[in-house]
């Protein structure tokens, strides 16, 4: 908004060029979101509380867990909202990139706030029925990978970390893979999402890491000289992602152990969603196994439990999945998983922009 307000003034006064910079804008987004969080952070809270939306905790958690019954849940709003209210201010309203990240942003957003007002007001621990949920995601998946691949040059191929000259085209299967990837990454930050703090530290270290390819990408001197493709308006995403991480710091003030606040499915998948989208629009889909390396073990271990549960009638790999909870049960304590977890993603994402260079 301020971009498309204020940039067309630099022709009067030489000042407002500053806006047509991404890297300007993508700080003070970042602070914006940062500043709304930290602001509206308490009296957010007490709202929360105040209106009954509150954790509950199922018996599928550690014992320890049961302390934390009644923290305020639903926190993602706040993050939904810093996140809008700083793209908004900051990006060019034009950019066709930055609405599909916001569609896909509100639009999970909408699931996750059903899904935590079912389990917290109605009682309903199991919230939206599995299968509605995944329907919900892949409809609105669907819609966002159809128009990226009717937007004049975008390439259907998929580029491998690592080897410059290898593109897979996947044709008219690109759709579902994309379905898959935006999905997939949803339900796996929401994997994650189980202890104070897990899930927005690397949701937050993910989005600087695409931050930074957003920007090269969308940067015709950089995406040649890095022989990466180039996509033309991708460089605003850099904003949007700027948001995010600001927004991410700002609730991990209040999310951090002990935890005041949770961020809920509202939050979990919302996040989740962007970062398969942005991963898509930046041409690094398989990179997002390595970004988001955490979120990628947490459902391994949920799979590999579940199937040699069924295959050995009974037995388990884990003591509890997804894998965070099996570490709680050795008796690491809950602080120490989520830092260890924390330096792992910053491990993966500078092995990921590494991969700017190793090709």
């Amino acid at each position: 908004m301020l971009y498309n307000l204020l940039y067309p003034l630099h022709t009067y006064f030489s000042i407002f060029n500053i806006f047509k910079y991404i890297t300007f804008r993508t700080i003070y987004a970042t602070i914006t979101a940062l500043i709304i969080c930290l602001l509206l952070g308490p009296w957010f809270i007490r709202k929360l509380g105040e209106l009954r939306l509150r954790e509950r905790i199922n018996g599928y958690t550690p014992k320890t867990h049961q302390g934390k019954s009644g923290t305020p849940t639903m926190g993602g709003l706040l993050i939904i909202f810093a996140i809008a209210l700083a793209t908004l201010l900051w990006v060019d309203l034009s950019n066709l990139f930055m609405w599909l990240g916001m569609f896909i942003l509100i639009s999970f957003a909408i699931l996750g706030f059903i899904d935590d007002y079912l389990k917290t007001i109605k009682g309903n621990m199991l919230g939206v029925p599995g299968r509605v949920r995944l329907l919900v995601e892949f409809c609105a998946a669907a819609c966002v990978a159809y128009i990226l691949v009717n937007i004049p040059g975008f390439d259907r191929s998929i580029t491998i970390p690592f080897f410059k000259n290898i593109h897979l085209d996947l044709g008219l299967f690109y759709i579902p893979f994309a379905m898959v990837v935006i999905v997939g990454c949803a339900n796996a930050v929401n994997l994650t999402d189980g202890l104070d703090g897990l899930a927005i530290g690397p949701c937050t270290i993910a989005a600087a890491t695409y931050l930074v390819f957003a920007y090269v990408t969308g940067n015709i001197k950089a995406a040649s000289y890095l022989q990466i493709p180039f996509i033309s308006g991708v460089g605003e995403l850099s904003i949007f992602l700027g948001a995010i991480v600001g927004a991410g710091m700002g609730f991990l003030w209040y999310n951090a152990y002990p935890a005041q606040v949770f961020m809920g499915d509202v939050g979990s998948l919302s996040l989740g969603g962007i970062l398969g989208t942005v991963a898509l629009m930046t041409k690094q889909e398989i990179l997002l196994l390595v970004v988001g390396g955490i979120f990628f073990m947490e459902v391994v271990s949920v799979i590999l439990q579940v199937g040699f549960f069924k295959y050995t009638k009974g037995r388990r790999i884990f003591r509890m999945a997804p894998i965070h909870h099996h570490f709680e049960l050795q008796g690491w304590p809950e602080p120490k998983i989520i830092v260890r977890f924390w330096i792992i993603s910053i491990f993966l994402a500078m092995v990921a922009i590494s991969t700017l260079k190793l090709r």
